[in-house]
């Protein structure tokens, strides 16, 4: 209850981070390493029924958030994956970011570009220089052509946001 208490979590990932501690002190005591799994996957199974975890919920926060913070969608499916969620959940998380937003991939593209001062948030005297190694370190963070495209040859922040939300 105290990870759960710390940490947001799905069930396979909590059924990874106690079967790693059961099997240390399951050692230590000589217990049957078949009982501690089975334990363990009795306690899982009560923590997901009680609603304490609920893997959709994580997904849609977790890919939210790193949509926010500039993450590509290679790289917030391999998160998700990452955290013991399977394809569907995964999927119904980008949809959900879809319904969201007109584009999340130009989204986190924007965000990625903003923090690491790329494209518009370049110094004007720069961009054309710096436009290969823009569109590089953007292919490079997961992002695909037409994207890091659009956002390198973007004249300002506005330009890239039909509703004027530069960020």
């Amino acid at each position: 209850m105290r990870y759960l208490e710390r940490f947001a979590t799905t069930g396979a990932h909590l059924r990874r981070v106690l079967l790693r501690r059961a099997a240390r002190d399951a050692a230590a005591l000589e217990l049957d390493p078949a009982t501690v799994r089975a334990d363990v996957d009795a306690v899982v199974a009560r923590v997901v029924a009680a609603g304490l975890v609920n893997d959709r919920l994580f997904a849609a926060s977790r890919a939210r958030r790193l949509n926010e913070s500039g993450r590509s969608p290679a790289q917030i499916r391999a998160a998700l994956l990452g955290k013991g969620l399977d394809e569907g959940t995964v999927a119904a998380a980008w949809r959900g970011l879809e319904e969201d937003q007109a584009d999340p991939e130009l989204a986190a593209a924007k965000a990625y570009a903003r923090r690491r001062r790329l494209g518009p948030w370049r110094a004007a005297d720069e961009r054309s220089e710096h436009r290969a190694k823009d569109l590089a370190a953007l292919a490079r963070a997961g992002f695909g052509y037409r994207v890091a495209r659009l956002v390198v040859a973007a004249d300002d922040p506005e330009a890239l946001d039909p509703d004027g939300n530069a960020d």
